[in-house]
């Protein structure tokens, strides 16, 4: 089978695109600029946009089943061409569809592959592991992180276990209609998360707790738009207790345990110095 794996080269991306070529399925990758993707040997590289309807006339053109982002990969704001995705889908007779999502509500291109009569798999992760790159810069200086909301718990997810969940959905009958809420094994809070990469790295690592005043401040001198800064704040003052609570969706589906915060801090120690 033919599979359109789109945003290609994002975190979850990368690790499906590598896992559906290592399982012998061929892989069509969508990618901005096909010169810049990286990505292994035997995988078609196409140029294209999910968010620009006219790049994609050709990209659904013998598919079997296909991999969307429900936002445009450029800014993350919500797709508005959901209906001309789901027609193109429709019409090369796309059989298997999963969606990546950021909320657990239905977004405009699910409602769009609902309307069309396109079956797909709705894949909600809580926060990702690799959003412990942030830390790096400070840990590699000066051993300190600096971080509000010290006590708040988050079952953090590898993205490889993300990407996981979506070659089985994608290879394997039975996961249509279903939304899949994907968490890490353990609900960490930053104190937990910063004890964790200093243990696996070997290193005194201090954590200085700042105020939500101090954080917003911070975040604006990192350049974060306000709305950014917004969204961060209401997820603090109302979580997502999905996000929080350890789910047991990707041993479920996958057959496999989820990766721990540890397991990736060793694949990723280089970028903490």
């Amino acid at each position: 089978m033919t599979i359109l794996v789109t945003g290609a080269t994002g975190t979850v991306g990368r690790f499906l695109v590598t896992q559906l070529l290592a399982e012998g399925h061929r892989v069509r990758a969508l990618t901005r600029d096909p010169a810049k993707a990286d990505l292994p040997s035997g995988v078609e590289v196409v140029a294209g946009n999910l968010a620009d309807t006219a790049t994609l006339t050709e990209v659904f053109t013998g598919v079997t089943a296909a991999h969307l982002i429900n936002f445009d990969g450029a800014d993350g704001s919500p797709l508005t061409n959901g209906d001309e995705i789901a027609a193109l889908a429709k019409k090369a007779g796309v059989a298997r569809m999963t969606v990546l999502k950021g909320e657990l509500g239905h977004s405009p291109l699910e409602e769009s592959l609902a309307g069309a009569g396109v079956e797909w798999t709705a894949l909600a992760p809580g926060e990702f592991m690799s959003n412990a790159l942030e830390l790096a810069p400070g840990i590699r200086t000066e051993s300190v992180v600096r971080e509000p909301f010290g006590d708040m718990p988050s079952a953090l997810i590898h993205p490889a276990d993300i990407a996981a969940v979506a070659a089985v959905a994608l290879t394997a009958p039975g996961h249509a209609g279903k939304l899949y809420m994907l968490t890490g094994p353990q609900a960490l809070t930053p104190v937990d998360k910063v004890r964790i990469i200093g243990s696996v790295l070997g290193r005194d690592i201090r954590y200085v707790e700042l105020t939500r005043e101090e954080a917003v401040q911070q975040w604006r001198r990192y350049g974060t738009a306000d709305e950014t800064i917004d969204f961060f704040l209401d997820l603090v003052d109302n979580p997502v207790e999905e996000a929080r609570t350890v789910q047991p969706t990707v041993q479920q589906v996958t057959g496999k345990p989820p990766r721990t915060l540890a397991q990736w801090v060793r694949e990723n120690a280089a970028a903490f110095g």
